[in-house]
């Protein structure tokens, strides 16, 4: 049996190595046996999903099938979903939780195994934990489908329209479709399929999909929208002069966006745009989130209307927590790869609601894209971001992490460094808020080194400087 460690958001491993129908059905009682002391009735009732990587259909049966040997009530989705369907379905119905077959924006020879909680989002490190500690205690379980099916302790069901009819509504679809505009949507083979496509058919707003079609192998990249990922994108927007193109990852938890000129809008700029919608065109108030990686002007703007500001460490899990006590009157928040979390939503990232609320935003202004990320860097100031993900051993990742902390230079790529944080990883600031972040992985031989900057130009010297001392 592997050794079964949920990460960011659960438990992720390679197909046949670590991945195997045996494992699946070990955490899939590990997780019955954690639900078992959170509902003593005798009576669970749970929602599997999958992805469309590959075999995620027949791991996911074979989850519902141990669920339904356990006698608990299983939905199986017949085909594959977004993550936050699973999400939003879970607490729709009240269920005691969810799982979803997926690996997210890992490798193609990689799957995975999220737990969604009855609050309708990720499960907690506090969760997670307790589940990670009951893995091994019992043996499965397990009777097959058709023998669940026939004992009514499982169902194969199609997606309900609540979750469609829920963003419809938050986000306004109706006027959205009035939009003169070209709008490029791409699924990168994942989840995503053709939901921004139908969601906004019908009306005077074009919308073509690329990529829709499931691929395992995700066409040869990542499924993740980052721009190295996004070439063929980029293309389609330049040569068919849209508007802008909405991106989901693979399992359509994470947004990502081009302008009409095809070029990236990073994360940091897609939650500018969301905050400012929510609070001049919506006119909603509460505090903002932002993750260690996330940009000097998303607190800018929280201040600005004196907002109340969290900075928690990176992964939309610490974003998720908070977003789940009323106390803290979440407005919304979010993580640099990708994940945002708004209120009056599920406490979880929604790959195809943020699309809609980004495109919902920019129409709104009523300005491309590019021009609204010109007026808010007059507004807040102007800064750069750019991220590198480098292969090195994690021993010497953990090193210049530890070394950035402990004996921090005077100065970086000839800047003067004016201050240090360390909530997650090692960050150096400088005297006009520019910063630069190294940040190991604890599971994989990989440093990330984020950078933010006032000028292009000093933000490249920046993140050089940073790729040259990782590989030393």
């Amino acid at each position: 049996m592997a050794i079964i460690k949920f990460g960011t958001d659960g438990w992720r491993a390679r197909i046949a190595e670590d991945f195997t129908f045996a494992n699946v059905e070990v955490v899939t009682q590990a997780l019955i046996e954690y639900l078992k002391t959170q509902n003593t009735s005798g009576k669970l009732s749970v929602l599997v999903g999958y992805d469309r990587r590959f075999a995620s259909d027949l791991f996911a049966q074979r989850a519902a099938e141990v669920f339904a040997g356990n006698g608990v009530a299983v939905d199986l989705f017949a085909h594959d979903v977004p993550t936050p369907l699973v999400s939003f379905e879970v607490k729709r119905r009240g269920l005691d939780g969810g799982v979803m077959i997926t690996a997210s924006h890992n490798p193609p020879d990689f799957n995975g195994f999220k737990f969604k909680a009855p609050f309708g989002g990720s499960a907690t490190p506090a969760i997670t934990n307790q589940i990670e500690k009951l893995v091994g205690a019992t043996a499965p379980k397990r009777i097959s489908l058709d023998e669940a099916k026939a004992a009514g302790l499982a169902r194969v069901i199609e997606p309900p329209d609540d979750y469609r009819r829920h963003i419809e509504n938050f986000v306004g679809i109706n006027e959205l479709k009035k939009a003169d505009a070209l709008i490029i949507a791409d699924p990168m083979h994942g989840t995503g399929g053709r939901w921004i496509e139908t969601l906004l058919g019908g009306g005077q707003l074009r919308v073509e999909t690329i990529r829709a079609e499931r691929d395992p192998m995700f066409g040869g990249v990542l499924p993740e929208p980052m721009p190295w990922n996004l070439e063929l994108t980029s293309r389609t927007v330049r040569e068919r002069g849209a508007l802008m193109a909405l991106v989901t990852d693979g399992d359509a938890d994470r947004v990502g966006a081009l302008d009409e000129r095809g070029e990236y809008i990073n994360t940091h700029q897609i939650l500018m745009m969301i905050l400012l919608h929510l609070v001049r065109h919506k006119g909603l108030q509460g505090s903002v989130v932002r993750t260690f990686s996330q940009s000097v002007i998303v607190r800018r703007i929280a201040e600005s209307y004196g907002f109340r500001l969290f900075e928690v460490p990176i992964g939309f899990k610490h974003v998720g927590e908070l977003m789940l006590d009323p106390a803290n009157d979440f407005l919304t928040g979010g993580e640099e790869s990708g994940g945002i979390g708004v209120r009056g939503h599920i406490p979880e990232r929604d790959g195809v609601f943020n699309c809609l609320l980004l495109l919902e935003a920019v129409l709104t202004f009523g300005k491309k894209p590019s021009e609204i990320v010109r007026d808010i860097w007059n507004e807040f100031g102007e800064f750069h971001f750019e991220r590198r993900d480098l292969h090195v051993p994690i021993e010497a990742g953990q090193k210049l992490v530890t070394q950035m902390r402990e004996q921090t230079p005077d100065t970086f790529a000839g800047y003067k460094v004016t201050g240090t944080a360390t909530l997650d990883g090692s960050k150096l600031i400088f005297e006009d808020e520019s910063w630069i972040l190294f940040r190991q992985s604890g599971t994989e031989p990989v440093l990330r080194v984020y950078c933010e900057a006032t000028s292009v130009e000093k933000m490249t010297k920046m993140i050089e400087e940073g790729v040259r001392l990782a590989k030393g």
